[in-house]
């Protein structure tokens, strides 16, 4: 009777771990069958069509197509064909940069999450999110994506396969922001014209503060485009990316993107980045930009800030997943943080939430205040308030502060001119070093047949390096960023003196001090932990979900005081 139990239990025991391995092994296939994107179709055209030819240090061309490095350390590169042959000759000349730009990414990714299990459940969770993200995406986008995922870095395939990785990285910036909704970095951006300019021509600049690590905004790229439709472009970006963040057309018309609050998303839709590329390529007024905007589907908000030679001003595409409005400003100056403007959203939970906790209001009433100081703007002044690290009243905040227009993390900052065509881009660190300027109408007339061995940009109307760039302060920063992300990897290793010199370093920052009660807290020190973290709310933070986070730090002192004192 003992040994008939024993068997039964053997075969339930048996058939329940076949039916778990039979439940995962249909759930594989499920996941494989549903989670395919389908390669797009492509022109008759090889890979081996193109031989990449060296034509100097960091200089490389296909026919009349090439990439150079500049004296400032900025990329320059000049593509023409149709949209295959555009992600063909992208991806064969600048495959270096795209392998390291993938791997900039990935390391990113992997110091914020350590975790390789959850790394593995995050991977498949993207693959199921962006399941259908290609018939969101135009096949001629398709078409180039796929083009320069032939030149992708196979070492990363664990990831998913070439076209798979590359598209989904389009929509990065999307879920990106979506996902850190609780901790909103953004980008500034304003444009001014008439009375507000010297010589009533637009005027627009915008800070691209997208941070993926110190080594992703290494190697910009200044890209100009003659596409086979459309019309001419330049814009700044990365290896692998064609999708636009920020750029101009031939026809004067700008576009630069400003993330919003958002409610989780559940399924992929446009990039937004696929959207502005759409408006740059196609559109030359603000009306063209609107309807193209219209005409396709996101999943997250964001902000589009137009800007228009043809128009002579400025205006908000203000896009949500099922609406988008254009917000024109009753002054002769608009502004673009992070929240919406428009009275659509006057009543919408994530925009309110955002204006009354997050720093995109402060970031906007600084920038209204040094357009009514400034009065008359020339594209000096422009990055004069780019690079601003002050709070309101010229209030010292402390360095690197999330409500500062220059928060020391942008990838890249730019400033444009649309009728004069001219635009110039920032060169390292953030927006302290060189703005190198552009003639748009003189390159595009020229790309074709330029000389890279030479320099193509206007060296005559180039913005100097900010001076706090040579600054002691400057200086100071840098230790102060360094010490900082050491306390936070190993804090085991630092020591009384070390967090003491810490301060001084950067004394008007509040992450300053809460790193400082952090500190204490781990000795033990509840006192001058507390007091620490006392101090870090008397300064000027961020946000109020920081704000909390260092309540909820002071409340936990104070909880475990209470319990020792009862025992």
């Amino acid at each position: 009777m003992q040994a008939e139990r024993k068997r039964k239990y053997i075969r339930r025991t048996f058939y329940t771990v076949a039916g778990l391995l039979m439940v995962i092994l249909i759930l594989q296939i499920t996941f494989k069958v549903i989670v395919r994107i389908s390669l797009p179709d492509v022109p008759d055209i090889s890979i081996k069509d193109f031989d990449r030819i060296t034509v100097g240090e960091n200089a490389y061309k296909i026919g009349d197509n090439w990439v150079r490095k500049n004296k400032t350390g900025l990329w320059e590169m000049y593509l023409s064909g149709n949209p295959y042959e555009l992600g063909l000759k992208n991806g064969i000349l600048n495959s270096e940069l795209i392998s390291y730009q993938e791997k900039a990414f990935v390391n990113r990714i992997k110091e914020l999450i350590p975790s390789e299990g959850y790394l593995r459940f995050l991977k498949y969770a993207v693959a199921w999110f962006n399941r259908n993200l290609d018939k969101f995406v135009p096949i001629e986008n398709q078409q180039e994506i796929f083009g320069i995922s032939q030149s992708a870095d196979p070492a990363f395939d664990f990831i998913g396969d070439n076209y798979e990785r590359i598209l989904n990285y389009h929509a990065a910036h999307d879920i990106g922001h979506a996902m850190q909704n609780l901790n909103l970095v953004g980008c500034t951006s304003f444009g001014v014209w008439d009375e507000f300019t010297t010589d009533s021509s637009l005027l627009i600049g915008r800070n691209f503060d997208f941070y993926a690590g110190d080594e992703f905004a290494e190697n910009k790229i200044v890209a100009f485009y003659h596409p086979e439709t459309g019309f001419d472009f330049a814009m700044i970006t990365w290896g692998g990316m064609t999708g636009v963040v920020s750029g101009m057309n031939r026809e004067g018309l700008t576009v630069t993107l400003n993330a919003a609050k958002s409610a989780i998303p559940y399924s992929a839709r446009t990039p937004v980045s696929i959207v502005a590329r759409r408006i740059l390529q196609y559109a030359s007024n603000i009306d063209e930009a609107c309807n193209i905007a219209s005409s396709l589907e996101t999943f997250v908000c964001e902000t589009f800030l137009i800007g228009s030679a043809k128009d002579g001003f400025a205006a908000l595409i203000e896009k949500t997943p099922d609406t988008t409005v254009l917000f024109k400003s009753p002054e002769h100056y608009l502004i673009a943080t992070n929240h919406l403007q428009h009275p659509a959203f006057e009543n919408q939970g994530e925009n309110i939430e955002n204006i009354k906790n997050e720093t995109s209001v402060y970031r906007y009433n600084r920038v209204k205040e040094l357009i009514e100081e400034t009065g008359k703007f020339s594209y000096q002044n422009i990055a004069s308030v780019l690079r601003d690290q002050k709070g309101l009243h010229d209030r010292n905040i402390g360095m690197g502060n999330e409500k500062a227009i220059n928060q020391l993390i942008c990838h890249h900052s730019v400033i444009f001119q649309p009728e004069a065509k001219l635009m110039w881009v920032s060169t390292s660190p953030y927006q302290l070093g060189q703005y190198v300027c552009y003639d748009l109408e003189k390159i595009f007339s020229e790309a074709a047949n330029a000389d890279i061995t030479g320099e193509i940009s206007n060296d005559s109307l180039t913005i100097f390096s900010d001076t706090f760039l040579f600054s002691r302060e400057y200086q100071q920063y840098t230790k102060f960023r360094k010490e900082a992300l050491s306390v936070n990897k190993n804090p085991e290793a630092f020591t009384t003196a070390a967090i003491d010199s810490l301060i001084p370093l950067n004394a008007e920052f509040y992450y300053t001090y809460e790193l400082s009660g952090d500190f204490y807290d781990r000795l033990g020190d509840k006192d001058r932990s507390a007091y620490f973290y006392n101090f870090a709310l008397s300064k000027e933070v961020s946000s109020a979900s920081e704000r909390n986070r260092i309540m909820n730090k002071l409340s936990k002192l104070k909880s475990d005081t209470r319990h020792r004192k009862t025992q």
